[in-house]
């Protein structure tokens, strides 16, 4: 007996006049200008300018975009070149379909390029942007709701996702990956924040972790779809290349910090950051002002002993002169 279930769209699409606005189209776009928005403001926390991001991201954004496509094509090549399917469908990409593995990997080329232009270190970029893509993932993930895709098994659990008949299948409940992955997500974002700032993490090991513990949700949670996909020695190939991620950051996190401990001082050329005073400024500071309080106290003294003096000189004049007059 089916008591709760998340209910899924009845479309993906909502028309406005000629203009169809695509949920998945949507999620995907709110989740980038939440990466550049919350990515500018630790990029700026970290000493760079303002605007950074978003002109990088100008380069990263279209990469990504790329990469995570040919990603899903190349891995999924039967749903579009196949007997019986239409290729040009390889272009639809408002239909769903993007890899988490090749957007990362081509996105970090574009941002590469953006990087070198702007004369910034990219490590540095990419620790400021760690959490950010993380949430973006997370908004980005119920793009896949609205297109009633990649959901896990069948399942009568309360939070179960009800997925109707369609293209490819069947009508029920089944557990909705879309959702784990989207909260998983934002744990994930919200690690790499408390790390970043207990840890002080950088020369791209912030990145690296959020890469990491991606990585180990990812991997759990592929394990649960159902929809087709290619498999290894009996696993799915996304849980593969989760594993072998997962192994080259943790790697990198621990030759990195061998190598390059600490946290950059400078990520970009020409930011002006406002120094914080130090304690011993405050304490010099301080000894200035109570020697300057001293030496005005020793000058009020001074001269009132001049004062004082002065008096005395006129006493002693007024008892030296004789009465005016004589005697009567």
């Amino acid at each position: 007996m089916e008591i709760a279930f998340i209910p899924s769209p009845s479309t993906g699409v909502i028309h406005l006049g000629p203009l169809p606005l695509r949920g998945y189209a949507f999620c995907i776009i709110i989740g980038v200008f939440v990466a550049v928005w919350f990515g500018n403001k630790r990029w700026v926390a970290r000493g760079g300018k303002a605007g950074t991001v978003a002109d990088i991201a100008v380069w990263a954004v279209p990469f990504g975009l790329v990469g995570g496509r040919l990603y899903h094509v190349i891995t999924d090549y039967q749903l579009y070149f196949s007997e019986g399917e239409n290729w040009v469908d390889a272009f639809k990409i408002w239909e769903g379909g993007l890899g988490i593995w090749g957007a990362i990997a081509l996105g970090a080329v574009g941002a590469w390029i953006g990087c070198r232009r702007r004369g910034i270190p990219l490590p540095a970029w990419a620790d400021a942007l760690a959490p950010a893509i993380a949430f973006a993932q997370a908004i980005g993930r119920w793009g896949n709701w609205f297109n009633q895709e990649l959901y896990g098994k069948a399942t009568d659990l309360p939070w179960a996702v009800k997925i109707s008949e369609g293209a490819g299948r069947e009508a029920g409940t089944y557990h909705p990956t879309f959702l784990y992955e989207s909260l998983w997500c934002i744990g994930v974002a919200l690690l790499v924040i408390w790390a970043d700032r207990r840890f002080k993490l950088g020369h791209g090991r912030a990145f690296a972790l959020y890469v990491a513990a991606y990585c180990a949700g990812r991997g759990w949670i592929e394990y649960m779809r159902v929809d087709e996909a290619h498999h290894v020695l009996g696993l799915r190939l996304n849980v593969w290349t989760s594993i072998l991620v997962f192994v080259l950051a943790v790697a990198y996190i621990v030759v990195s910090n061998r190598l390059r401990p600490g946290r950059e001082e400078i990520v970009e050329p020409g930011a002006v950051t406002l120094a914080k005073p130090s304690p011993e400024d405050g304490k010099d500071e301080k000894a200035t002002d109570d020697k300057g309080k001293d030496e005005k106290a020793d000058a009020e003294a001074a001269s009132d002993d001049t004062a004082d003096a002065g008096a005395g000189s006129d006493d002693t004049a007024d008892a030296g002169a004789k009465p005016a007059g004589g005697k009567g």
